[in-house]
């Protein structure tokens, strides 16, 4: 399973721990023109408030955008590049979840008047570096801090679509629990088991790697740990999300994610159904699947996080990891069925296995090759 070539590529500068958002006073310095890009929920809990301040003592003339949506489509993204091009920030900070930050390193992606991200989607090496960039994250999940992907919702296709490309790597990322602390437990759970699934995923993938194995076996020590903690408040529960979700997404870009996150995109492209919850519907089915081909890995996130030693054989070690994801997801109360946010899923099946089946870059990442009428399987699992 071990790549012979393989390589990673991280943010330059990671600033981690309660306070850490006081550090941007440094990393503003040397800039003139900002963008401040949050959604607006952050803004409404006065997260931004002190990003605002400090880029006012910096004297930084600054545009803020607080209506970046949930989960965009590329339209809406174009909409915020197009708006923003005459400005021409030479920073764009990222505060928010997944969908901020992805919008904010798309924004930095396009500079030029005529680039947009439908542009970028035909093709990926388009992406010019524009801005420095800054990612704040405000919910421990996406790891899209630290990711080469943008992920955008295209509507025609009824499908969530990945832009990639290394330029596209976070120059700084600011990791404070403060910013996730009115973090709501749904969210906070769903987000949660999204890191959860990167790292596994990551772990368990065709392009698993010695770089990755670090980062996603830290990451899940990390998560498994703390998830349900930090769903309940607890702060340093809260930090260790922040550094697993972190450490998921460098596993992501030295590695990839696989067939959760590949059926994943189309029940969010085509029922809008969140990101998180769609993962956390999928992952026990699709490591089920995956069993026979990854159960050593699966003994191996065993004894990497649950301790080794145990006199259990190999297949009960899977067995019993796959069973903890399953106890997390149902502790945290996240949806299990397709039914909490559609009632005719059963009649679009065809669309949503075809959809699937086309979402090549992630299904060839799955150690074991899934046809059409396994994908349909891990669907009917949903309904």
């Amino acid at each position: 399973m071990v790549l012979q070539k393989y390589s990673t590529k991280m943010p330059a500068r990671v600033i981690a721990g309660t306070g850490a958002i006081e550090s941007l006073g440094e990393l503003f310095a040397g800039h003139s023109r900002a963008l401040l890009l949050t959604g607006g929920s952050v803004y409404r809990h006065g997260l931004a408030r002190r990003p605002e301040e400090l880029l006012k003592a910096a004297g930084i003339d600054y545009m803020r955008i607080s209506s970046v949506p949930a989960e965009p489509t590329v339209d809406e993204v174009d909409e915020i590049i197009t708006g923003v091009q005459d400005f021409r920030p030479d920073l764009v900070i990222g505060m928010g979840g997944g969908s901020v930050m992805d919008t904010a390193k798309l924004v930095s992606a396009c500079p030029e008047r005529g680039m947009s991200a439908r542009r970028l989607l035909d093709d990926f090496s388009l992406v010019e570096k524009g801005a420095e960039t800054i990612m704040i994250p405000t919910t421990a999940g996406s790891g899209s801090e630290a990711t080469p992907n943008a992920i955008v919702t295209v509507p025609e296709q009824e499908l969530k679509i990945g832009i990639v490309n290394t330029k596209l790597i976070a120059d700084n990322v600011v990791l404070d629990p403060k910013s996730t602390e009115s973090l709501p437990r749904h969210i906070a759970a769903s987000a949660g088991v999204d890191a959860l699934a990167h790292t596994i995923e990551c772990f368990t993938s065709n392009k698993a790697n010695a770089f990755s194995d670090i980062w996603a076996l830290k990451g899940m020590r990390l998560i498994f740990g703390s998830i349900e903690a930090a769903c309940a408040g607890e702060e340093e529960a809260r930090a260790n999300m922040l550094l697993g979700a972190f450490y998921g997404g460098v596993a992501i870009a030295a590695s990839g994610t696989t067939a959760v996150h590949a059926l994943s995109y189309p029940l969010g492209g085509k029922y809008h159904v969140p990101h998180g919850v769609s993962n956390a519907m999928l992952l026990y089915s699709v490591m089920e699947f995956n069993k026979d081909a990854i159960e050593p890995r699966l003994a191996e996130v065993y004894d990497g996080v649950f301790g080794a030693g145990s006199a259990l054989t190999r297949a009960q070690k899977a067995d019993a990891v796959i069973r903890e994801i399953c106890r997390i997801v149902r502790s945290l109360d996240i949806p299990e069925r397709l039914s909490a946010y559609v009632s005719n899923a059963r009649e679009e099946l065809d669309t949503l296995v075809d959809s699937a089946f086309e979402v090549k870059r992630l299904l060839n990442n799955n150690v074991k090759p899934l046809s059409k009428a396994d994908i349909r399987s891990i669907y009917m699992t949903l309904m």
